[in-house]
């Protein structure tokens, strides 16, 4: 199972790969696009992954998800160019019950953002770009680029 994709994520999809007669509660986390970065506009961004690296690890986050809730787990994270509502990940988690669902969906989703290799390149409406680390401060590698394009 891929958790990178390069068409759009159908969270519809992933829904149905965990839902179960036993598992009443859905959790859902999706990330959009959005049109603005620290004040500025943004026009698109565009994700890149060191892929063999980033897989791995989106495994073992769906693991240790599963490990410490009863949960099942599916995730995607679309790499290329994306416009502004697209979706760029989803998380979801179906538990028998909503708390552990609610509670694995945000594990996941924030581990992802600090441990797996995807880099975020924001193109802003003024002409400049800029890789993002997903943490929330402009990232050393890849090295922080402004460019005009």
């Amino acid at each position: 199972m891929a958790f990178l994709v390069r068409r759009p994520v159908d969270e519809r999809a992933l829904i149905q790969r965990v839902a179960a007669p036993d598992r009443g509660g859905i959790a859902c986390f999706l990330g959009t696009v959005r049109n603005h970065q620290a004040n500025r506009e943004v026009r698109r961004l565009s994700y890149s992954a060191y892929e063999p690296m980033a897989e791995a690890e989106c495994r073992r986050l769906l693991d240790e998800a599963a490990a410490r809730w009863p949960v099942a787990m599916a995730l995607e994270h679309r790499l290329g160019d994306l416009a502004i509502g697209d979706v760029a990940v989803a998380v979801v988690a179906a538990a028998a019950h909503r708390e552990p669902a609610f509670e694995a969906c945000r594990y996941v989703m924030d581990q992802l953002k600090h441990r797996v290799p995807i880099w975020k390149r924001e193109h802003f409406a003024d002409g400049t770009v800029a890789w993002v680390d997903p943490t929330g401060t402009h990232a050393p590698n890849p090295p922080a680029e402004v460019a005009r394009g």
